[in-house]
């Protein structure tokens, strides 16, 4: 009987309605895999005044994200191993939870630091296992699905920009508007919580025989220095755009549609360009592309960022593609789910490691020269590593 029970398990997984309740619950968790980064910048001022915060401690608090997706991601693997990775992910958003509930109403600035950190950790484990969940689920639609949720991440990254401060305002107090956040983090949890109970379906996602050590496979370095690189220009693109644009001239309110337009491309551009990279059997020319419009769209903010700012702001929303596609190639790499989640630890892992100097080093190049022209004329060198990265990368391997 308990054969039996096991086999329907399978069918169900494999079925049609098996498979869109995946797809809800894939779109569900990545909805919340930026809330708690993108819900801060707006209220940054009113967190600092209502908890004393010092600018230092509120540094540290933009750099805590990418720490944390570093160094928790890389743990993701082993925990799936022994308890599955649904189970993992479930408790990943668990943790989110708790970390948005609480944060806003810690009676000080360290305390917000930590709780942040809870939340933080929740995300890192989430973003490491779902590509995995991806190749077990959407063998033959790895593009696609890929794409859907990641749209799905921007989406909700933009939505909690956008709306938290309105939040804030309608509830009067930003604690109950950067809190309210955790409400998508509950909504997400039912569905993973369901699929946590299907033992069978999570085992054959973390187990594999003999285990791939990505460490010694030259396509895991490929990936983990294509990650780092995007997140580099990514991050220096969420950091620096707005005021590059404002110190050349141009309006706040303009600076400010520039950026979003950068931002909102990456949504039905990110859903084409996994779809397409999905279906051919090398990437590596994709990746090169991206690469050339991230030259073409720095080159023109280091000649004169007022000159064509739409066409550098476009430019630059297409190069902020390469995190869908990365995602997408993470998931192609790996022969077996297993093996996608010691990829997808190992290059988020170490990608994000690279990434962490990169908006600092930007910004203290523009604090010692006084303009962006010498952080600019790095950032259009740095897309060379990414193209170098991006085209072995995209070769069509596997482990």
């Amino acid at each position: 009987m308990m054969v039996d029970v096991a086999v329907l398990e399978e069918q169900l997984n494999k079925s049609r309605h098996g498979r869109i309740f995946t797809l809800v619950a894939l779109v569900l968790a990545a909805v919340n895999l930026r809330l708690a980064v993108t819900s801060v910048g707006p209220v940054l001022t009113e967190i600092r005044d209502g908890l004393h915060m010092s600018a230092t401690v509120a540094g540290l608090l933009t750099s805590v994200p990418v720490f944390c997706f570093a160094t928790v991601g890389l743990l993701a693997p082993r925990i799936a191993r022994r308890v599955g990775t649904a189970p993992v992910i479930a408790g990943g958003l668990l943790l989110l939870t708790a970390g948005l509930a609480t944060r806003a109403f810690a009676p000080d600035s360290a305390l917000f630091v930590l709780l942040s950190a809870v939340a933080l950790a929740g995300i890192a484990l989430v973003n490491v296992l779902l590509p995995s969940i991806v190749k077990d689920r959407f063998p033959t639609q790895v593009g696609t699905v890929t794409g859907i949720y990641t749209v799905a991440l921007n989406l909700g990254a933009t939505t909690a920009a956008a709306a938290t401060v309105p939040l804030s305002d309608g509830f009067g107090d930003w604690r109950l508007g950067l809190a309210c956040w955790a409400l998508a983090a509950v909504i997400a949890l039912p569905p993973w919580l369901l699929m946590a109970r299907d033992r069978s379906a999570t085992a054959a996602q973390v187990t594999d025989a003999p285990p791939v050590r990505v460490i010694r496979q030259p396509i895991a370095w490929a990936l983990a220095v294509y990650f780092g690189m995007q997140s580099t220009s990514a991050y220096v693109i969420i950091g620096w755009l707005p005021q590059i644009y404002r110190d050349a001239g141009l309006s706040a309110e303009l600076a400010g549609v520039l950026f979003a337009t950068t931002s909102l491309l990456g949504v039905p551009l990110g859903l084409g360009l996994s779809a397409l990279a999905g279906r051919v059997r090398s990437q590596s020319g994709i990746a090169v592309g991206l690469g050339l419009f991230g030259i073409a769209g720095y080159s023109g903010l280091w000649a004169n960022p007022a000159a064509a700012p739409w066409l550098w702001a476009i430019l630059l929303g297409i190069v902020n593609t390469a995190f869908p596609l990365v995602l997408t190639m993470i998931a192609l790499r790996g022969r077996t789910p297993a093996t996608v989640v010691r990829l997808s630890a190992f290059a988020q892992g170490v990608g994000y490691l690279i990434a962490i100097p990169g908006p600092i080093l930007i910004g203290a190049l523009h604090d010692a020269t006084g303009g962006w022209t010498a952080p600019l004329a790095v950032m259009v060198c740095l897309m060379v590593p990414q193209i170098v990265a991006g085209f072995f990368a995209g070769r069509d391997r596997q482990i």
